[in-house]
């Protein structure tokens, strides 16, 4: 019966330290047959195909790459290696962007374009996820940049699904989108923030580099970088929403602050920090 295969696996993945064994063989039997009827019999054919997966996940392979699907908000994205999975902290930072989103609309003149739609840049946007959820739940302008080939492609596929709704640029998050400089009313980023130092768990290994780790020691040399840049696009009163590791808070925010923000820090459901919040309020020190 599936049951007892559904038993068997979730002691196998428990026994090879996978963190969710009971609702990864759930999920894996549903993705053979679906919907999975605990009584009913389970035939070869389904037997061998349910193993398969089950080793891979044994293997720590991620439980995302072996359906080839990730979740994010009210999103279903492919989800392939080479592409950064999604995490469901990243939700709320996509969360705190929509808040700000809908306190600029009720500000009398808080956009840069007269058309009423916030313009909202999304650096290193790797599958999309922010920006075509931003783009999806709020009626705004919204360009997204990501640098990885595999991820451009990947995002290109799930923006395809859900209307194309985002503009999306194959280039440098540093660099790109020269032509928006000032007139940006948000910039949103979960850049690679991860400590040079960090030892990462079999399942985020299987995440690129590229996304991961965000240069020197303490990972802050891009999240540095692209606070600055943020301050070049947004226009004045403008709002840097960026996802960073729990103890990244005071060093960004002291960044923001030299960069010409006026800056605070926004908690998970934990309650630990996990965003930057940074109004533009003028220019960089050094630079008045």
């Amino acid at each position: 019966m599936w049951a007892r295969e559904i038993g068997r696996a979730s002691s196998m993945l428990a026994d090879a330290g996978v963190p969710s064994p009971d609702v990864d063989a759930r999920l894996l039997a549903e993705h053979v047959r679906h919907p999975v009827e605990p009584a009913r019999q389970i035939d070869d054919a389904e037997r061998a195909a349910y193993g398969k997966l089950v080793a891979l996940r044994a293997q720590r392979v991620p439980l995302q790459h072996i359906v080839g699907t990730m979740y994010f908000r009210y999103l279903e994205l492919e989800a392939r290696p080479g592409v950064f999975i999604v995490r469901p902290e990243t939700e709320m930072v996509a969360q705190a962007a929509l808040d700000e989103l809908a306190k600029m609309r009720a500000e009398a003149g808080g956009l840069a374009s007269h058309s009423g739609r916030p313009v909202v840049v999304d650096l290193c946007t790797g599958s999309g996820a922010i920006a075509i959820s931003i783009a999806t739940e709020a009626d705004a302008d919204v360009s997204a940049v990501e640098i990885s080939p595999e991820a451009y492609e990947s995002a290109q596929r799930n923006n395809a699904a859900y209307g194309g709704k985002v503009r999306l640029v194959h280039g440098d998050a540093l660099t790109a989108l020269d032509e928006l400089a000032g007139k940006v009313d948000m910039v949103v980023t979960n850049p690679p923030y991860v400590r040079g130092d960090h030892e990462l768990n079999p399942e985020v290994r299987h995440d690129p580099e590229l996304a991961l780790f965000g240069g020197g020691v303490d990972g802050l040399e891009l999240p540095v970088r692209l606070i600055r840049r943020a301050h070049e696009l947004l226009r004045p009163g403008g709002i840097l929403i960026m996802e960073h590791g729990d103890d990244q808070a005071l060093a960004l925010r002291d960044a923001a602050d030299d960069a010409g923000f006026r800056a605070r820090t926004g908690q998970d459901l934990t309650g630990r920090d996990r965003w930057l919040r940074a109004r533009k309020t003028g220019p960089a020190k050094g630079e008045q």
